[in-house]
């Protein structure tokens, strides 16, 4: 009982001697760090902050409840979205139109969700990583229902449905070797970046996603014009297009039925909540088939991936990453390191050094043109223009792979391809190889190939002197002959006054030359071909 006695004394000492450092230091804030204890400059702690004004106890009616965070992780995808969800909800009945016409369509949801299942654990993991509302993962949704592949009429691309102009100021290469605008990691961080800027620009995600739609020109066009009219501003007081309209209550809809599918008679398939692929690094130029063979995976998962390589060979210097469904990343790279099956890749690319026709092209590289067509889409009657790039095949000699300047500037210009027509003229007094060159607009060693004369020749009055002449050019602009030219055909004017004269029959050519050489007008049928070509 003594000892109790002296700890209880002993505790009580301890407690009173606490309470009057306690006291004291309230009392003169200043003191602990004068008296060398153990104040703020001796632990290195923060001074301490005292209140000015006296406390008050809190009340029961300012109390509030606060939501607590749960420790289980999300079941699947679906439930990780919702519970991101921080957009305000929009109640309207085009809200609950589109809610009807989703739901009603069980099988489009179901195409919509399967193929989202590749890269919406992505998509998710960079909303949260930016703090952005995860509705935005539902987006492409409504732009292309997921599919990378997607090209609308106006041009826009990829599951964002990225316009040319707009990919490009958001870094999104675009060449002969890959679109990024249709690549998942590239055109999902250009999305969230283009979001959060028009979210900077209008502090409104119903704005920012109208603007998305429509253009932020647009939405603030609108916005001032309801501001000089003194009306309101939300996205529902708008005056905007049909579709842009119906852009935020499409995904409000589609919201509304991942919120709660049972409301809807709709089922979600089942999206785990662990990403679907994983990024390898591409060290060779690659054939796109023997990558997807080298990863065991089918060919069209493949690309379902790899969307921007829009081309038989896959770049190492433009592409330095591959996407691979996550178990079939090592699979890949342990074959690749295996491969000793010849060359990786057995395309490349080649500049072309001067301007040139498709065929000459095929040519060169070794291809028929048919195939030098499709794989590089060149379109008909068009020449390929000098220091474009061109898929062709990779010999056995060639070691290098394409070079890096090449991959990322690749591009394919053309220019229209001249089509000409045999025709004669009627030389007139004095008339020689130069004034007939002159007149057309000529080369004179042309002139004179065609006549099988010397350069220097002067021909006989009344002599018929064959010419080529341009169908799509106006010759008369170019040499004043009075020659214009109708749809598929040349048409004669009068050299006086320009009125057009009776239309030449169907097949024939009609070249008109100033009434001062006193050269007849001769008709003469299409289908002539000069002993040698001439483009």
């Amino acid at each position: 009982m003594k000892l109790i006695a002296a700890t209880c004394l002993a505790g009580s000492l301890v407690l009173a001697g606490c309470a009057g450092t306690s006291n004291n230091n309230s009392s003169s804030p200043s003191s602990s760090s004068s008296a060398g204890g153990t104040g703020a400059k001796a632990t290195g702690s923060a001074t301490p902050v005292y209140p000015r004004d006296s406390l008050s106890p809190l009340t029961t009616g300012q109390a509030q409840s606060q939501s607590v965070v749960t420790l289980a992780p999300p079941v699947d995808m679906w439930d990780r979205i919702r519970r991101g969800f921080k957009m305000p909800n929009l109640d309207s009945d085009l809200v609950r139109d589109r809610e009807q016409w989703y739901s009603s369509r069980p099988d489009y949801i179901q195409r919509m969700t399967e193929r989202s299942n590749k890269y919406i654990f992505h998509i998710v993991e960079e909303l949260e990583r930016r703090n952005m509302p995860t509705e935005l993962a539902l987006l492409p949704y409504i732009e292309s229902a997921f599919n990378p592949q997607a090209i609308s009429s106006a041009r826009a691309a990829g599951m964002w449905q990225f316009m040319p102009a707009t990919g490009t100021d958001f870094d999104l290469k675009q060449n002969i070797f890959r679109d990024d605008r249709r690549d998942v990691v590239a055109s999902t961080r250009a999305a969230l970046d283009y979001l959060q800027k028009l979210y900077g620009m209008f502090g409104d995600w119903q704005l920012a996603l109208a603007a998305y739609n429509w253009g932020e020109g647009s939405v603030s066009r609108a916005i001032a014009k309801n501001q000089r009219l003194g009306l309101p501003t939300t996205y529902s007081d708008l005056t905007m297009p049909a579709e842009t309209r119906l852009y935020v209550p499409k995904l409000q809809a589609v919201k509304n039925i991942v919120a709660n599918p049972q409301a809807f008679n709709t089922e979600l398939p089942l999206i785990a909540n662990h990403p679907y692929f994983q990024t390898v690094t591409l060290t060779r130029d690659l054939d796109v088939e023997l990558a997807a063979k080298l990863a065991d995976v089918r060919l069209e998962d493949f690309r379902a991936l790899n969307p921007a390589a829009h081309k038989p060979v896959l770049i190492a210097a433009g592409t330095p990453q591959l996407l691979l469904p996550w178990d079939n990343a090592a699979v890949f790279q342990r074959n690749f390191d295996a491969y000793s099956q010849g060359q990786y890749a057995s395309w490349t690319a080649w500049v072309v050094p001067s301007t040139m026709t498709v065929a000459d092209a095929a040519q060169r590289s070794g291809m028929s043109e048919s195939d030098l067509r499709a794989i590089n889409n060149v379109p008909p009657r068009m020449l390929i223009k000098a220091g474009s790039t061109l898929i062709v095949p990779r010999g056995a000699r060639v070691k290098e792979d394409v070079a890096a300047v090449v991959a990322d500037g690749g591009h394919l210009s053309f220019q229209p391809e001249i089509v000409t027509h045999r025709t004669t003229v009627k030389a007139g007094r004095a008339d020689s190889v130069a004034s007939i060159a002159r007149r057309y607009n000529l080369k004179p060693a042309n002139v004179a190939e065609w006549n099988d004369v010397k350069p220097n020749h002067a021909f006989k009055r009344g002599f018929s002197v064959v010419v080529y002449l341009p169908i799509r050019a106006t010759v008369a602009a170019r040499a004043g002959t009075g020659v214009a030219v109708g749809r598929g055909h040349a048409v004669a004017v009068s050299a006086k006054r320009g009125a057009p004269v009776k239309a030449s029959p169907r097949g024939t050519n009609v070249v008109k030359v100033p009434a001062s050489s006193k050269q007849q007008v001769v008709r003469e049928k299409r289908g002539g071909t000069p002993a040698k070509k001439k483009r």
